[in-house]
């Protein structure tokens, strides 16, 4: 048995929890996120927790019995107190701002990166370069984060580039005057 899957989802005070046939409706103070849930589990809202059951034990049921506690347990943390990703832009010349809904990033090459951003995410970003991306639903918050990222890739010898906040970038030595 999943050892994540077995653990009860607590829902906190503030928060509403609807399941109706094969999707799940979490609401609560930040906003409101659905999911559809599988054929292989099933759900049960008993008082301020929720229990997740698989069918039977196949391996797509398996697979899925502690997925699906995981992504409800992501949806209750996220109506009630959101997730946000922080990104460092390191570099002489680099810089970002928010503009609307357009994210205009300077990173080195002859034009802008503009970026729209999603429906659902707020972005902010300081004169020191750092970006702060935040919202209520993890995937989309993390998949922005990425895709800002991936523009332009820390690179080992000086750092330059956009980097998480807590990521560890190794340095690597240049070439040597000695022949």
């Amino acid at each position: 048995m999943s050892r994540l899957g077995k653990l009860p989802v607590a829902i906190p005070a503030g928060v509403k929890v609807s399941v109706n046939g094969g999707e799940i409706c979490v609401e609560g103070p930040k906003g409101k996120l659905t999911q559809k849930v599988s054929n292989n589990v099933s759900l049960k809202v008993e008082g301020s927790n929720i229990e997740v059951t698989r069918q039977n034990d196949s391996k797509d049921a398996k697979a899925a019995h502690g997925l699906y506690r995981n992504l409800i347990n992501n949806m209750i943390i996220g109506v009630s107190s959101g997730f946000s990703k922080n990104l460092i832009v390191n570099g002489v010349g680099f810089r970002a701002e928010v503009q609307g809904k357009l994210l205009v990033m300077n990173l080195g090459y002859s034009s802008d990166f503009i970026a729209v951003i999603p429906e659902g995410l707020t972005v902010t970003a300081d004169a020191q370069g750092k970006i702060t991306i935040s919202g209520i639903d993890k995937q989309q918050v993390g998949e922005f984060a990425a895709e800002i990222r991936s523009l332009r890739k820390p690179e080992p010898y000086k750092g330059k580039g956009i980097r998480y906040e807590n990521e560890y970038i190794r340095r690597k030595v240049g070439k040597s005057g000695v022949k």
